[in-house]
């Protein structure tokens, strides 16, 4: 926790809360940044509050300014109804519908209200209750405005039409809490002060810290890009390796975040893995506690076995892997390549690029140069060395190692 709202504590004792968090619909999936609000309205049920997701298909319009340094482009509605359904079907994963509960969860759109305000209603009704002062205090709005590139109406505005979602929210669903990450402290605020000045009403508010990686690198991005929830853009096993491959220290502050194991638990945990780090028992802890809440227990038992047999028999040779074994790694890269290339033997600098696992020669020569590539799970130190039919796997496969992590199936047709 970060930002507290005085009297939210006394709040949340006092009765069942309705409390919201918002989800920009960027994209048809979340990803794992989204995992920290979705946590909090977890917990929230399980406290026995009522959780609102609210799908931003009126906001997603606008672009949010928090922590952004320039104007984001704006999709459009066909865009962003794709998106929202993408969206309602990963929250229906991790939050209780059953509308017998007086807790149930609820999914709801700030389009459906927004859509029939015109501007001048808008401006006239939401707009004279804060002032320009109050909007520019801001820290999201500060920032921009002082930088280099400024700031459009249209995002400056974004504060005001988030705030207007929470007094709709107070006003037509009784929701007195909102919940998010500290960047949008400014955004929430401005909500509580609305519902204030326009309904003399009372609500509340807290904000959790960004997560960081101890490092100083950005959480939830990889050289490949963002970890998805979808597991068409994230594979499980992907997902999986994410989080087996978090320092102790990040491991050991992500695993009260994103799991609900208990704090007793928590520690036992965290003790053995002191006694000897090597075993990363934290972080297999980690790995699979929040793989199994993604995608279930059967998706972490497949990214399970394909780790063990990638990375835990480095030794054993690849022509021990059978063709069901290799068939069967699950999330890693796999492709086809033409076998008629290989007949007179291709170089191998030729064949990392052409096969997309290095995006240039350059780039595949130089790794491999500092020893980063593996062929069969053999290290290639020669530049010149031929790719040909008889280093084939079962007649068809090659199976590449980049860096420490990363592993390509290729089959040759």
């Amino acid at each position: 926790m970060q930002d507290l709202m005085p009297g939210t504590e006394e709040q949340l004792n006092k009765e069942i809360t309705s409390g919201y968090i918002g989800f920009d619909p960027t994209a048809d999936s979340l990803h794992i940044g989204s995992l920290v609000p979705i946590i909090l309205l977890v917990h929230l049920q399980k406290a026995g509050h009522k959780p609102i997701a609210l799908v931003g298909g009126a906001t997603g319009m606008v672009g949010d300014p928090s922590g952004k340094s320039e104007e984001r482009n704006l999709l459009s509605e066909e865009a962003l109804a794709h998106n929202q359904e993408g969206i309602k079907r990963q929250l229906m994963q991790f939050l209780d519908f059953d509308s017998s509960k007086t807790n149930c969860a609820e999914m709801v759109n700030n389009y459906d209200w927004f859509r029939n305000i015109s501007f001048l209603n808008f401006i006239r009704d939401a707009g004279k209750h804060i002032t320009i002062n109050y909007m520019m205090a801001k820290d999201s709005v500060k920032k921009r405005i002082e930088g280099d590139t400024g700031m459009s109406f249209t995002e400056f505005s974004y504060q005001l039409v988030q705030g207007y979602d929470f007094y709709w929210l107070y006003a037509n669903k009784n929701c007195k809490l909102q919940m998010g990450g500290s960047d949008q402290w400014g955004n929430i605020v401005t909500g509580t002060e609305l519902i204030r000045r326009k309904a003399g009403g009372e609500a509340f508010a807290f904000t959790c810290p960004l997560i960081t990686k101890a490092d100083g690198g950005k959480f939830g991005k990889t050289e490949k890009g963002n970890i998805w929830l979808d597991p068409q853009k994230t594979s499980p096993y992907q997902f999986y390796q994410f989080w087996l491959n978090a320092s102790d220290a990040d491991a050991e502050k992500w695993i009260r975040i994103f799991t609900f194991l208990t704090l007793e638990e928590i520690e036992g945990y965290t003790n053995q893995h002191e006694l000897d780090p090597s075993l990363r028992i934290l972080q297999k802890k980690l790995a699979g506690e929040i793989t199994a809440l993604v995608h279930g227990q059967e998706e972490l038992e497949k990214a399970m076995a394909t780790t063990q047999k990638l990375f835990a028999n480095q030794s054993t040779p690849a022509e021990s892997l059978s063709i069901d074994e290799l068939e069967g790694l699950e999330g890693i890269v796999k492709s086809d390549y033409d076998k008629s290339k290989l007949t007179m033997g291709l170089d191998v600098i030729s064949f990392l690029a052409e096969t997309n696992i290095f995006p240039s020669k350059g780039e595949a020569r130089k790794t491999l140069q500092g020893g980063g590539v593996s062929i069969n799970r053999k290290k290639v130190g020669d530049i010149q060395m031929k790719i040909d039919p008889s280093i084939l796997l079962h007649e068809k496969y090659i199976l590449v190692q980049k860096g420490k992590k990363n592993y390509f199936l290729v089959k040759i047709t």
